[in-house]
């Protein structure tokens, strides 16, 4: 019986519970951290904010720096047709 008890905690209806708690303890380790560097991240727009600088364009800078320059060409280029389009 005892050994029926031992592989219980080892593995329960086909499932490595040993396993399967370290996998749930990683993954809530590392909302705890995204938590935390949002919080890190908007102390940073604060500061950025009260320096004087405009937060919607910080933010809309680091979106284009993560894209392709030829994503980037191309957005710009359709808005400049839509804005001719639409007469702006």
């Amino acid at each position: 019986m005892d050994a029926e008890i031992k592989n219980e905690g080892a593995a329960t209806g086909g499932i490595a519970a040993d396993r399967l708690r370290s996998i749930i303890e990683r993954v809530e380790r590392l909302e705890e951290e995204r938590k935390a560097l949002a919080g890190d991240i908007k102390d940073i727009f604060s500061e950025a904010k009260s320096a004087g600088f405009d937060v919607k364009v910080i933010k809309q800078i680091i979106r284009l720096r993560k894209q392709e320059p030829a994503e980037i060409e191309e957005q710009e280029t359709l808005l400049d047709i839509y804005r001719r389009a639409l007469g702006m």
